[in-house]
């Protein structure tokens, strides 16, 4: 069965400023520090490039983390930048598949390869929240949420390119602020498609038991 976000993504926006009122400061501290890592390790030639590739998976998961504590209004600390390492082969694996698949599917057309990078897009987050799922049935699993919901994931991507002008007018320092308020309105669109997937499932239940 399809499971489709049932929230405007306006009032996913305004759901993430609400649960970022407060806790700015964190939420910036913690993107500069998660873009310092990788500007720092990519100083290096050649390992730095090597480890970079290495530590995106893990560190996109930690990344996930915190910005899903933000988005739902927990308790949100800058060392969870760095929880992604404990399942580091796992993370791993999830950012090689990912990014090989949309790859493969890039080299037939540039459309199939976009359609694809939005398919597995809520890998991540699957992956950061069930410590028992492989890589490749995260990926599973994100294609069947997305199944429906792409365009919408899109045009969420589209109403933050008047922030991305603005914050290019302030010499690229507005991106301070675009980057959490935009991260954690996709943890938002995410929790949006758990919460409908999760309804699915309950009024299945129902149905079988009727």
């Amino acid at each position: 069965m399809m499971t489709l976000s049932q929230t405007e993504n306006k009032i996913l926006m305004a759901d993430a400023r609400d649960s970022l009122r407060g806790v700015w400061g964190l939420a910036i501290g913690a993107f500069i520090v998660y873009f310092l890592v990788f500007f720092v390790v990519g100083l290096f030639p050649v390992i730095g490039t090597i480890a970079t590739y290495i530590i995106v998976g893990p560190m996109t998961v930690g990344g996930v983390r915190f910005t899903l504590a933000i988005s739902r209004k927990k308790r949100a600390e800058i060392g969870q930048l760095f929880s992604g390492f404990d399942r580091f082969a796992t993370h791993l694996v999830a950012y090689l598949l990912q990014t090989i698949f949309v790859a493969l599917w890039t080299l037939l057309l540039i459309i199939p390869g976009i359609i694809a990078a939005l398919s597995y897009s809520m890998t991540y987050f699957i992956i950061a929240e069930d410590s028992s799922m492989s890589a490749s049935d995260a990926i599973t699993k994100s294609k069947k949420m997305m199944k429906g919901n792409r365009w919408k994931l899109v045009c969420l991507g589209f109403r933050f390119i008047g922030w991305f002008l603005l914050a290019m007018l302030t010499f690229g320092v507005g991106f301070l602020w675009v980057g959490p308020y935009m991260y954690v309105s996709y943890a938002k669109f995410y929790d949006d498609l758990k919460t409908a997937e999760d309804q699915n499932r309950e009024g299945v239940a129902e149905a079988i038991t009727v």
